[in-house]
C-alpha cells in the first residue's frame, strides 16, 4: 500500500502531493514500483496534528481520486480518512475503495463501512484483544491494523509489535504502517528522510509476524523485502 498525502503538513514531506498532475505522476511511479493499493489522505493525522475542516479535505480529496480513477481505472483504492461523511461521498461518487480509519472506529463509520459494502481497516491503537472484545466489527470486511504510531510512546509501539502475531488468529488480513515513523528515528536518533533503511528491518519483522499487507512511502524498497522474503519463506 502506497501512501500519498495531498496535505502539505505530512510528517514526511516527500508523501506530499500538490496538484492533480502530481498525484497521477506518483500514482504511476507507486504502480510501477509494484504498489497493490494506493492509499491517499487529506487531512493530516500525525500525532499532535489539528484535522482541518471536513470541507477543506473534501475539496484535497476529491481531485485527487478524480485523477486517479482518470488515469488508472483499475488501480485499488484506499483513503485515509476518520471522517464518516467523507467515506460515503467518495464511494458514491468515484466507486468502492477501502477505508482506512485511524481513530479506531465509530458506529457512524461502521454504518457507511456495512451500508456501502466495501473495506475497513480497523486501527487498534495497541489493543490486539479488540476483536474479540468487539466481535461485531469483525462481522465486516475487517483489515486489523495495530495501530504503530497511535498507541501512546515508542515503547508500547514495540511491544505491540513483538505481540502482532496474535492477531493471526483472527483470520483476517494485518495491516503494518511503521514507515519512517518516530518509532524508527526517535530510536535512532536520526530523521526520517534518513530512515529507509530502518523501515525495512521493522518491515522484514512485520513479514516475520504475519504481516500481509506494508503501509509504505517507498513502494520499491518494501517490495524489495516482500521479494527476499517470499523467497525465504515461500
Amino acid at each position: 500500500m502506497a501512501i500519498g498525502n495531498v496535505t502539505p503538513d505530512s510528517f514526511y514531506p516527500a508523501s506530499r502531493l500538490g496538484s492533480a498532475d502530481v498525484v497521477v505522476r506518483w500514482a504511476q511511479g507507486a504502480l510501477a514500483d509494484g504498489a497493490d493499493i494506493l492509499d491517499i489522505g487529506a487531512c493530516s493525522t500525525r500525532p499532535n496534528s489539528t484535522p482541518v475542516p471536513e470541507r477543506d479535505e473534501w475539496e484535497r480529496l476529491a481531485p485527487a481520486l478524480e485523477a486517479i480513477r482518470e488515469a488508472f481505472p483499475e488501480a485499488s483504492l484506499s483513503i485515509d480518512t476518520f471522517r464518516p461523511g467523507i467515506a460515503r461521498r467518495a464511494i458514491e461518487q468515484f466507486g468502492p475503495m477501502i477505508i482506512n480509519d485511524v481513530s479506531g472506529g465509530c458506529e457512524a463509520m461502521t454504518a457507511v463501512v456495512r451500508a456501502m459494502r466495501v473495506p475497513y481497516i480497523w486501527t487498534l491503537r495497541g489493543r490486539l484483544d479488540w476483536p474479540a472484545m468487539h466481535p461485531e466489527m469483525m462481522e465486516n470486511d475487517v483489515i486489523l491494523d495495530p495501530g504503530f504510531g497511535f498507541i501512546g510512546s515508542t515503547e508500547a509501539d514495540y511491544e505491540c509489535m513483538r505481540h502482532m502475531a496474535e492477531l493471526k488468529a483472527y483470520n483476517r488480513p494485518i495491516l503494518v504502517g511503521v514507515s519512517r515513523k518516530s518509532m524508527i528515528w526517535r530510536t535512532l536518533g536520526i530523521t526520517p528522510e534518513q530512515s529507509l533503511t530502518a523501515t525495512q528491518v521493522l518491515h522484514l519483522y512485520a513479514l516475520q509476524q504475519g504481516a500481509d499487507i506494508l503501509r509504505v512511502h517507498d513502494v520499491k524498497e518494501a517490495a524489495q523485502t516482500i521479494a527476499l522474503f517470499n523467497k525465504l519463506v515461500p
